[in-house]
């Protein structure tokens, strides 16, 4: 099942929209008055010459510290490469700017995990002179070593731990300070499973580096320790659980299935066999019901059944 990678970052940042600018823009954090912030609704905008359609993936209203204006802040998750995309994101700023005629900042986070230069400047250039330089805030995971954000007390830094550049023996000691941060938030339950969940959804570890995990836990030596464990068993409990009830209803499912295939079936022959009572030939039969003639032959010796 292929993974909602921007319904997972819009929810995150919109959660936690406040952490997650005092993590990657303090300076810009400390203008914002989030005492006056909302939500807007989706905008989708149609791409007439690729035909093809976008939809933006978070709008945040709010105010300036200060200022009785509204300002918007368009925040939008990018998880692969696309080399237009700086065009894009200027699309999304002047057709954001035509509808609601007022500031607008515009933040790109980059989740792809391959290492590149991301431009974030969008210019419009002639020999004689230049028209557009359009630029936007950009945040690149990758590039940011998980190590340098496990002492932050932020659940954005958390989440986003695992989109961060790690390598794949770090993975068991990137869960475990992911596990330490997430105990010293102390967030409530919802919020909790919302982090565990995305960390989760990025960073896979087998059954072997699970257990690994598990006896480095029980090692520590800290306070953290006992809840730490917690968390390890009752997310278990919960996937567990999860994949009972997802194996119950694939089971109920394939037995909805097998009975309708089954009745069709049933249904099928009566139909065959009505039709040779009344002395219709078996190619015309075959015909009619859309059967290979030896299948109707078939059915028609099966009385029994």
């Amino acid at each position: 099942m292929a993974i909602d990678h921007d319904r997972l970052f819009k929810e995150l940042i919109q959660t936690f929209f406040e952490e997650f600018l005092l993590l990657f823009f303090p300076d810009m954090h400390e203008h914002i008055d989030f005492s006056h912030l909302s939500f807007l609704s989706e905008e989708l905008f149609t791409d007439v010459t690729a035909g093809e359609k976008y939809r933006v993936d978070l709008l945040v209203e709010t105010k300036l510290k200060g200022e009785d204006g509204l300002i918007i802040v368009h925040v939008e998750n990018q998880s692969y490469v696309q080399p237009s995309f700086p065009e894009r994101m200027f699309i999304y700023f002047s057709r954001l700017f035509e509808k609601y005629r007022t500031r607008i900042v515009p933040i790109a986070v980059f989740s792809h995990d391959t290492l590149r230069e991301e431009p974030s400047v969008f210019s419009i250039e002639f020999p004689f002179g230049d028209v557009l330089q359009f630029r936007f805030f950009p945040v690149e995971l990758r590039k940011k070593h998980w190590r340098d954000y496990i002492r932050h007390d932020n659940p954005i830094a958390a989440a986003l731990l695992g989109k961060m550049g790690y390598t794949e023996s770090e993975k068991i000691e990137l869960k475990k300070e992911f596990l330490r941060m997430l105990v010293r938030l102390e967030l409530d339950e919802a919020r909790q499973r919302l982090l565990l969940g995305f960390f989760e959804t990025y960073v896979k570890l087998s059954e072997e580096e699970e257990q690994q995990l598990q006896r480095e836990v029980k090692e520590m030596e800290t306070t953290e320790k006992e809840k730490m464990l917690e968390l390890i068993i009752s997310y278990e409990q919960r996937g567990r659980k999860q994949g009972l009830e997802e194996g119950i209803k694939r089971g109920i499912e394939q037995g909805i299935k097998q009975g309708m295939k089954q009745g069709m079936k049933q249904g099928m022959k009566q139909l065959i066999r009505n039709m040779a009572r009344k002395g219709m030939k078996v190619e015309d039969i075959a015909r009619l019901v859309d059967l290979p003639e030896q299948d109707v032959r078939e059915l028609l010796e099966e009385q029994g059944n």
